[in-house]
């Protein structure tokens, strides 16, 4: 008898450490809780996102949770800016204007690539669980890519001073981004009206980005390419050339591109307005195993690729 409820003892102390009960037979609250390596991971579904940093999170089991992104810090939207925390942004009323525009472009950026989205969450060894606020603290991958890393590469966001493993590279986009003045950095040099300025009317384009290709399409004019311009001022894209590598090319003719405005162009025939451009093939032009898309000034000057 006595060696019967020692057994039993010792299957409860195994069932509970393990998080399972008898009931159940199942692990109870997401796996995530007890991730300590950032080679750990697990896949959740976007139910909401808060703004450019920031998303809410529901686990397969059904349980929810919010996500602070990791290492990065996008202007606020809610409540007052602070210039002070994105070096070289004047705090003055054109300084803190831009920068609002600038979070509200990075939230309407991550609401289009992440909202309603299954994404991967991955967890750094050297960072802290979670925030001051309770909230996670997370590397959100996107189809392979950090999408924390992107949000500092394209400009939407600085890189919050903090310990992770990844620091140094996001350091240099930072860098990068701070030299192209997009986005929010082109806060450092504002107009009077709150937009930012990257010294010429029609900019270099160094603030257009390609965001995707659609190449595996149902019909011709679904096959297409989205370009935004990251940017808090209008880019003048005539002369601008788009192009794959088999030299399939569309060249934008009396078209300027406004601040954080994208636009779609479409493989077939059709009308050009301020949201779709044509290239007016009569078959599909963009790999479905792989291509490059590349954008060029008028000069010939590459300014973004796109490879997948």
């Amino acid at each position: 008898m006595v060696r019967q409820k020692l057994l039993t003892a010792v299957m409860v102390v195994a069932l509970v450490a393990t998080g399972m009960t008898a009931s159940a037979g199942a692990v109870t609250g997401p796996s995530v809780e007890t991730t300590t390596s950032i080679s750990e991971s697990t896949t959740v579904t976007v139910t909401n996102v808060v703004d450019g940093d920031t998303i809410d999170i529901e686990y397969q089991n059904g349980s929810t949770d919010t996500v602070r992104l990791l290492g990065v810090d996008t202007p606020e939207t809610y409540g007052s800016v602070s210039p002070g925390e994105f070096e070289g942004v004047p705090d003055t009323q054109a300084g803190r204007e831009c920068l609002q525009a600038a979070g509200e472009n990075a939230s309407a950026y991550a609401t289009d690539q992440l909202a309603g989205q299954t994404v991967t969450l991955q967890f750094d060894s050297q960072a802290d669980r979670r925030g001051d606020y309770g909230r996670l603290l997370a590397y959100v991958q996107v189809d392979g890519s950090n999408f924390n890393y992107d949000l500092v590469e394209r400009g939407h966001a600085r890189v919050y001073d903090s310990t992770f493993s990844q620091s140094d590279s996001f350091y240099s986009a930072e860098s990068a981004a701070q030299s192209a003045e997009r986005n929010a950095w082109s806060c450092r040099t504002p107009n009077d009206d709150g937009s930012g300025d990257d010294g010429s009317s029609g900019g270099d384009g160094s603030a257009l980005t390609i965001d995707w290709v659609n190449a595996e399409a149902s019909s011709l004019n679904d096959e297409r390419v989205k370009i935004t311009n990251t940017g808090s001022s209008s880019v003048d894209l005539d002369g601008f050339t788009l192009a794959d590598e088999a030299g399939h090319s569309h060249t934008f003719a009396e078209f300027t591109l406004g601040a954080g405005d994208s636009v779609y162009i479409h493989t077939g025939s059709g009308t050009n307005d301020d949201d779709d451009r044509y290239m007016g093939y009569g078959t599909e032009i963009w790999n479905d195993d792989g291509d490059t898309a590349t954008v060029q000034t008028a000069a010939g000057t590459t300014v973004d690729q796109f490879a997948y």
